[in-house]
């Protein structure tokens, strides 16, 4: 009977332990890392996406962020032109916005008078600018990804995109594989 009991406390004993690994693993397998693909072309989206980036990175979170489709809009520099464009990538270029100043609000844009209304608000209580947010996000480390199938599909070029310390180019895969690791994702 005391054979029997040791037997059955060792094996209770290997079961905590293989517990103990498979916990360990779990905690282990998600990064302390925000991932959030951002589709949408709206100010106040792209706003929402930067104020939740800059709160989480400012908690030493890695942030990185996949701007697809209409979140292209928002990474177009002002300055810079594209060349050998064809007719259809020329048109997208002049029918969207080029840059983060020229962004409609999703909701009640009156005619461009919706942004103006946000932009001075936020200015008089003392919250970031687009632009100055999208630079602290770069001091901050943030990573954009361009979605480069988004980028291909809208005729836009590398060389038209906002200067970024952080921008790469990569497809789909690499944001799957990024929100896999990390314990928080969102989609905006």
């Amino acid at each position: 009977m005391e054979q029997e009991f040791k037997d059955q406390i060792n094996q209770l004993q290997e079961q905590i332990e293989a517990l103990k690994g498979k916990v360990s693993f779990l905690e282990n397998s998600r990064k302390d890392q925000l991932s959030i693909a951002i589709v949408s072309g709206d100010f106040d989206k792209i706003l929402a996406a930067m104020v939740i980036s800059l709160a989480a990175a400012a908690m030493d979170t890695k942030v990185k962020l996949f701007f697809s489709f209409w979140a292209l809009s928002a990474l177009r520099s002002n300055h810079k032109k594209a060349k050998g464009k064809d007719f259809i990538s020329k048109m997208f270029g002049l029918m969207l916005p080029k840059g983060k100043d020229k962004l409609s609000l999703s909701k009640m844009n009156m005619a461009g008078m919706g942004p103006v209304m946000i932009k001075h608000l936020m200015k008089k209580q003392g919250v970031l600018s687009l632009e100055q947010m999208f630079k602290e996000a770069g001091d901050l480390e943030i990573e954009i990804v361009v979605c480069e199938m988004s980028m291909s599909l809208m005729g836009f070029k590398k060389e038209e995109m906002f200067d970024y310390p952080h921008l790469t180019y990569a497809g789909a895969a690499t944001f799957v594989c990024d929100a896999n690791e990390s314990s928080m994702q969102l989609f905006i």
